[in-house]
C-alpha cells in the first residue's frame, strides 16, 4: 500500500512539471504569427514620436493576420499615460461581427528608446511582451505603420474607422518598399 502511495505521489509531481510545460508552450504558440520573419534589411522606425500627440483612440485599418485576433470585426486601440511613465493599451474588438460582444485586452507599454519614443514593448500578460515599432506616422498624427523588427506583425491604424483608399495605396507602397509581404496585408473587418 506504501508503495502505491509513492507511486501516486511521484505521478502527481511529475504531471504538474508536464502540465506548466504545456501551458508554456499553448502560451507561446498563442502569440505566433502566421507570417514567416523577415530580417534583412533591418526595419527603421520615425524619427520622433510625441506620444502626448501619439495617445488616445486608433482604429485598425488592415493588418497581417494573427492568432489573438482571430475573428475580431472592428478593432481599436486606446493609449493612455499612466502616472508611471507606462502607457495603458486597451485593445478591442466585436467578436465574429460588427453586432458581436465586446472583447477586450488591457496591457501596458514600456518606451523602448527614449530618445524616439518609436520603439515600445507590449505587455498584455506576463511573462509575455511584445515589440511595438512606429515605422510610419502622419505629421498630423492621423495614421501610423505599426509593426516589429522581424516584420511578422503588421498594423496600419488611423484616427478615424476608415481611410481613404488614395491613402491605403500610398501606406501599402510604403510598406511594400520596407520588404513586407503585400499578400499578407487585410483590411481588417
Amino acid at each position: 500500500m506504501n508503495t502505491l502511495n509513492k507511486k501516486t505521489s511521484l505521478q502527481k509531481s511529475i504531471l504538474i512539471p508536464k502540465f506548466l510545460l504545456y501551458l508554456v508552450f499553448a502560451l507561446a504558440g498563442y502569440s505566433c504569427s502566421s507570417v514567416p520573419p523577415t530580417p534583412i534589411p533591418a526595419l527603421q522606425t520615425v524619427s520622433y514620436v510625441d506620444l502626448d500627440r501619439y495617445l488616445g483612440k486608433w482604429y485598425e485599418i488592415a493588418r497581417y493576420p494573427h492568432s489573438f485576433e482571430e475573428g475580431c470585426f472592428g478593432s481599436t486601440a486606446f493609449y493612455e499615460k499612466m502616472e508611471d511613465g507606462k502607457i495603458k493599451v486597451i485593445n478591442r474588438c466585436y467578436m465574429n461581427s460588427l453586432s458581436g460582444e465586446l472583447n477586450e485586452a488591457i496591457g501596458k507599454a514600456s518606451i523602448v528608446d527614449k530618445n524616439s519614443n518609436a520603439k515600445l514593448e507590449v505587455q498584455f500578460f506576463w511573462p509575455f511582451k511584445g515589440n511595438y515599432w512606429i515605422i510610419d506616422l502622419d505629421k498630423n498624427y492621423q495614421y501610423a505603420i505599426v509593426s516589429e523588427p522581424n516584420r511578422q506583425y503588421l498594423w496600419i491604424l488611423s484616427r478615424s474607422p476608415k481611410m481613404e483608399e488614395s491613402l491605403l495605396n500610398k501606406l501599402k507602397t510604403k510598406i511594400k518598399n520596407l520588404e513586407f509581404e503585400l499578400k499578407y496585408l487585410s483590411l481588417a473587418p
